[in-house]
C-alpha cells in the first residue's frame, strides 16, 4: 500500500511576519526558486507589467520595498488548495498610503506564480 504525504501547506504566519516586521528574507522563503511576480499599476500597466523572474529578482525588489521607512499590515489572506489571495496596507511617514492585492499560485506550499496590483495615493496625505 501507498501513502502519498500531504501537500505543504502555505506559511500564512510567516507571510504576516514578513510583511508587518519588514522581513524580505522571511518573505523571499515563501517563493520557489523558479516563482514569478507580475506587479500592475500606474506605471506598469496590464499589458506591460512589471515582471520578475526567479528569487534572485523577487527578492532584490523585496529587499527594495522593505527597507523603505513605512508601514506595512497584512489586512486578509484567505489559503484554497493551491491559490492564495492577500491583501496588503502601507503607509509611508508622510501619511501617503499603498494598498496591493494578490494572487498567487502555489507549489509545495511556496509561491510560483503571482499577480498584485498595487494602488498609491495621488492626492497627497490626508489632512
Amino acid at each position: 500500500m501507498t501513502t502519498m504525504a500531504a501537500p505543504a501547506a502555505f506559511d500564512t504566519r510567516a507571510l504576516r511576519e514578513g510583511i508587518e516586521r519588514c522581513d524580505a528574507e522571511t518573505l523571499l522563503a515563501l517563493y520557489a526558486e523558479d516563482a514569478e511576480l507580475r506587479m500592475v499599476d500606474r506605471k506598469t500597466q496590464p499589458s506591460h507589467p512589471l515582471v520578475m523572474h526567479g528569487r534572485e529578482e523577487i527578492g532584490a525588489m523585496l529587499d527594495d520595498v522593505y527597507g523603505r521607512e513605512m508601514t506595512h499590515k497584512l489586512e486578509q489572506v484567505v489559503v484554497q488548495g493551491d491559490h492564495a489571495a492577500f491583501l496588503e496596507s502601507c503607509r509611508y511617514p508622510d501619511g501617503v498610503r499603498v494598498l496591493m492585492s494578490s494572487m498567487a499560485v502555489l507549489r509545495d506550499g511556496r509561491i510560483v506564480d503571482q499577480t498584485s496590483v498595487q494602488a498609491w495615493d495621488e492626492t497627497g496625505p490626508e489632512q
